[in-house]
């Protein structure tokens, strides 16, 4: 297992592999193919997952599906296509936080940058932070949560779908900004976790945008902040986190990957079935639903965000002071 401090080294070399220049290329034909997801059925990635394989289907491969490899933060998913033959017929469809995040977050993972070979973004999407029916329903942004939690010790909580997450991580950072004591709840995925917040068991969650969308209508949630830099399409109303004040930003993309020692003719192949593919506007629209934005790249943007985003991690998990013991 690579250090912490060569995981960005490493993955720079990645980056070069894939520098190679961008045009589709023939391939063996491929019989059956199967995008690997890290999550159960039913998630905003099984959906997205699903939709790809629908689109890839006939064309990238006779057949196109979608193998589910939930549990552990990814890390059995990736495992499994680390160990996967490498001629296009396994690809990954995997948030970039595994790659950019989980070196700081976790002591020991089992991949390392040149076990998996970006393909292209699919999509980019923002986070939130929600209220339940524990809070008034006179607080209404990030001031006024702060406000109620620093009057109410003990009920400043919020939770996020796994510890270790992107979602964990801004909250702590929230708390660390705000010099308000939050108390993290960690669940095994958002839908316990959402549970608890619109049943009055945590008093606020972090999560992606999307997966508060579909329960705005109940009125058994809001969301008082959004990260990004602008304001968020999806819930346009809704200031983001740097309006009110804290200068949290961060957004995430979901990329496809495929094993590290794929030819890159194969890589290349697998790229170009994928930027028409998410040009379609049923694609967007369906990728709209689950909150998200259709963006597809070449192998080498994949990798230079990845790159990027794991400089940027490094630098806030050293200022809130994370560790994997946390």
């Amino acid at each position: 297992m690579p250090t912490r401090r060569k995981f960005a080294s490493q993955l720079a070399g990645v980056a070069a592999l894939t520098a190679a220049p961008f045009h589709y290329a023939h391939s063996q034909s491929i019989q059956l193919a199967k995008i690997l997801v890290g999550f159960p059925p039913g998630g905003a990635t099984d959906t997205v997952a699903r939709r790809l394989a629908e689109k890839m289907r006939g064309s990238y491969a006779n057949t196109v599906v979608v193998e589910n490899k939930p549990g552990a933060a990814m890390q059995i998913s990736i495992s499994t296509l680390k160990d996967s033959a490498p001629d296009g017929s396994t690809l990954l469809l995997s948030p970039t936080a595994p790659f950019s995040i989980y070196p700081f977050t976790y002591r020991k993972l089992p991949y390392a940058p040149e076990d998996v070979l970006p393909v292209s973004s699919v999509c980019s999407f923002a986070f939130g932070l929600a209220v339940g029916p524990a809070v008034p329903s006179n607080v209404r942004g990030i001031k006024d949560f702060l406000a109620w939690c620093k009057a109410n010790p003990g009920k400043g909580n919020f939770g996020s779908p796994a510890a270790g997450s992107t979602p964990h991580l801004l909250g702590i950072l929230l708390s660390k900004l705000s010099g308000t004591e939050l108390t993290h709840v960690g669940y095994r995925g958002d839908a316990p976790g959402l549970q608890d917040l619109m049943g009055g068991q945590v008093s606020a969650y972090s999560s992606t945008v999307g997966s508060f969308l579909p329960h705005l209508k109940s009125g058994r949630l809001r969301i008082i902040a959004v990260s990004g830099k602008g304001r968020n399409t999806f819930v346009p109303d809704v200031p983001t986190y740097r309006e009110q004040g804290y200068p949290i930003t961060a957004t995430e993309s979901f990329g496809l990957f495929l094993p590290g020692k794929t030819p890159q003719n194969v890589v290349r192949r697998a790229a170009a079935y994928l930027q028409p593919v998410l040009a379609q506007p049923d694609v967007v629209s369906a990728l709209g639903d689950v909150g998200m934005t259709a963006k597809s790249s070449t192998p080498q943007d994949l990798a230079d965000l990845i790159k990027a985003d794991t400089e940027e991690w490094r630098r806030l998990i050293k200022m809130i002071g994370f560790t994997a013991e946390s």
